[in-house]
């Protein structure tokens, strides 16, 4: 049997732009992207602090170190820039897996800049 368990996090990442003249999607910094693993192309679920929104788009892959995070298309509605969001990604984990897998969670700054905690 397999469950859906929490694969990566961005955590508290700061909105930079919403785009609503693009057609769909989040645009994250590859930095960042790196760091947990998470792929372009690949669903993500968005979690606004600010607001209570939450919602799924696929991600794009922006600039490394650009500190870019930008929401496009339809979702740049259900955003304001500056506002703070978790980004998440989930798998499907074997219960062997399960025993052992520990999510990537990437703690960022105001800017979008990875921090050690």
């Amino acid at each position: 049997m397999f469950n859906e368990f929490l694969y990566a996090k961005i955590h508290r990442a700061t909105v930079t732009e919403a785009n609503l003249d693009y057609v769909g999607s989040i645009t994250i910094d590859k930095t960042l992207l790196d760091e947990v693993n998470i792929k372009p192309n690949q669903k993500v679920e968005i979690l606004d602090v600010n607001n209570g929104e939450r919602f799924s788009t696929y991600v794009i892959e922006g600039k490394a170190n650009s500190g870019v995070i930008c929401l496009n298309g339809a979702a740049a509605r259900k955003v304001q820039v500056k506002d703070k969001i978790i980004i998440v990604a989930y798998a499907l984990l074997s219960q062997e897996e399960q025993e052992t897998f520990v999510p990537k969670i990437a703690h960022v700054d105001e800017n979008n800049k990875l921090i050690k905690i």
